[in-house]
């Protein structure tokens, strides 16, 4: 089963794992929204400083510093400018892979993030964190740095509350 909303997202569960997929449209090409997803410059400007290796079994290293964990991960799927899926998770932390695909659109990229989390009290957190991330993705796209937004995560956070009590529910 599975619960959406259009401003939000979409969350299933299945096996003990919620599957949660966010969607952004932007006019920019999958070259920038690729660059913006790998570069290390470009990364630390929506996300966090890191690196990305472009290669299937690369490294995956992202520094939340303070305010976070850092991630300790490799790369488990690419195709350039089309498709990078790796964990956001370190050590012996459970698999949380991040999936992210840029299907390209007439005029710009469709983004689609998707999210395979434990089905856990943190399931409407780490979505609206990445939802507030994918805020920040969009206004880099245009050049645009912004502080993480705040009440949007507060905003994402009631919302995919909201949605996962639907998915419950269904």
């Amino acid at each position: 089963m599975s619960a959406k909303s259009e401003a939000w997202g979409e969350l299933s569960r299945r096996d003990g794992r919620v599957s949660a997929t966010l969607k952004r449209r932007t006019d920019h090409g999958p070259a920038q929204v690729w660059a913006m997803l790998t570069s290390p410059v470009n990364l630390a400007n929506w996300l966090a400083p890191g690196t990305v290796e472009q290669w299937q079994g690369g490294s995956v290293k992202i520094d939340f510093g303070q305010s976070g964990s850092a991630i300790d991960s490799y790369v488990r799927a690419i195709r350039p400018e089309r498709l990078l899926e790796y964990s956001w998770s370190a050590g012996s932390e459970p698999q949380r892979p991040v999936r992210w695909s840029l299907v390209p659109e007439l005029e710009g990229t469709l983004i689609e993030l998707t999210l395979l989390l434990p089905d856990d009290d943190r399931v409407a957190i780490s979505c609206a964190g990445w939802d507030a991330h994918l805020e920040m993705l969009m206004a880099s796209l245009e050049g645009i740095h912004i502080h993480f937004p705040a009440d949007r995560f507060r905003e994402a956070r009631a919302a995919f509350t909201a949605i996962a009590g639907e998915e419950l529910a269904a």
